[in-house]
């Protein structure tokens, strides 16, 4: 069933959230003929995976949104999903609007902290707005402290000194280990070794006891921040990468019974919902055991889609199969470190693969859209 195919009556799918997982679903979902809307907050694409160079580097942010409707046209439509019901088949969206679906591909993410994540209602603009701001109030600012050694906090910290040698920039984990868990141990290590010889400064097994009193992302000289282990600090500007969670705000109501205990959706191997034939899990929403990341949401997307052409044409559907993990850490431009199908790649190769441009090129190319020059 490619492009122009022609598709049962009454074959419409929605795919809720405009993520990675999401616009790929979509972009196969159009190549394929279907008739489908594509629902996010906001009105462009978000390239996540380059929010924090956007945080630092002045003029960046403009390359990391690119426009939903120039893209999908009418086949997009902005606006917060809150529930699905799924006796009716609908998606309902705040303000009281509804979408009717024949098949529903649940995209939600995760949510977390700013500049991390950005999920709210926002137009291009405004978006691009708010990463310019924070570049505002890193560069007033002598010295930075980011909360959380995760792959989030690790790449920020990186880009902040790599982009602001000048600057201090303290890095506070409550565990001894940086970066995901899931990543090799001499990985770790070696995200580690880059930090240091950027000159970041490390404090770790600290958790930041008064971190619910301080200011995010707005620049304040001298903020004393305390840790659980009786430590002192002063900082500028106090930037969070902790606290992911799966973003179900929009069908955990509704599809209560199909939740794990992270607020994730259950799935079986062809990705569809636990119940449901009709409605999949793409991405960071759906249950399964591998790490969140962009590149397997996609993957995701490319079953999902699958299975909904196979189910009209009555063929055998397509199992997804996790496998060895694939794991990049952009540390600024420069740098990085990873691994690949589980095996540890040379710096040199994360640098040239992912961090000089973060892959930008890709999701523009995948939006057939120009990418501005900055």
């Amino acid at each position: 069933m490619g492009g122009g195919a022609s598709l049962p009556d009454g074959v419409h799918v929605v795919v809720v959230g405009g993520g990675f997982g999401g616009v790929a679903a979509a972009q196969q979902l159009k190549h394929r003929g279907f008739s489908f809307t594509l629902i996010d907050m906001r009105d462009a694409f978000h390239h996540n995976v380059a929010a924090l160079r956007a945080s630092v580097k002045p003029g960046f942010a403009q390359t990391t949104f690119i426009p939903f409707a120039d893209t999908f046209g009418d086949s997009f439509v902005q606006g917060r999903v809150v529930g699905v019901d799924t006796d009716r088949q609908m998606v309902l969206l705040e303000g009281g609007a509804e979408i009717r679906y024949s098949h529903l591909i649940l995209c939600t993410g995760s949510d977390g902290p700013f500049p991390g994540k950005f999920n709210a209602v926002a137009t291009h603009r405004s978006a691009v707005q708010a990463y310019d701001e924070l570049v505002f109030q890193v560069q007033a600012a002598d010295s930075v402290l980011v909360i959380g050694g995760g792959s989030t906090g690790v790449e920020m910290a990186a880009e902040i000194k790599t982009e602001y040698p000048e600057k201090k920039v303290v890095l506070v984990h409550s565990r001894t280990a940086l970066a995901d868990p899931e990543l090799r141990p001499d990985v770790r290590q070696q995200a580690k070794e880059v930090l240091l010889e950027k000159g970041v400064e490390l404090l770790l097994g600290h958790k930041v006891s008064n971190q619910s009193e301080l200011q995010l992302n707005v620049c304040r000289k001298n903020v004393v921040v305390f840790t659980d282990k009786g430590d002192q600090l002063t900082s500028d500007l106090i930037i969070s990468c902790t606290g992911l969670k799966v973003n179900a705000g929009a069908y955990a109501a509704d599809l209560s019974s199909c939740l794990a205990s992270n607020g994730a959706l259950k799935v079986n191997a062809h990705l569809q919902v636990d119940g449901f034939a009709n409605v999949f899990a793409v991405g960071d929403c759906a249950d399964i055991n591998e790490p969140k990341m962009a590149y397997h949401a996609e993957l995701h997307a490319a079953v999902a889609v699958s299975n909904i052409a196979n189910s009209l044409n009555g063929k055998e559907l397509t199992s997804y199969h996790t496998g060895n993990i694939t794991m990049l850490l952009a540390m600024g431009p420069d740098d990085g470190v990873g691994q690949f199908n589980g095996f540890q790649l040379p710096r040199c190769v994360v640098r040239l693969g992912k961090s000089r441009d973060l892959l930008l090129w890709k999701s523009w190319k995948g939006m057939k859209q120009k990418q501005p020059v900055m």
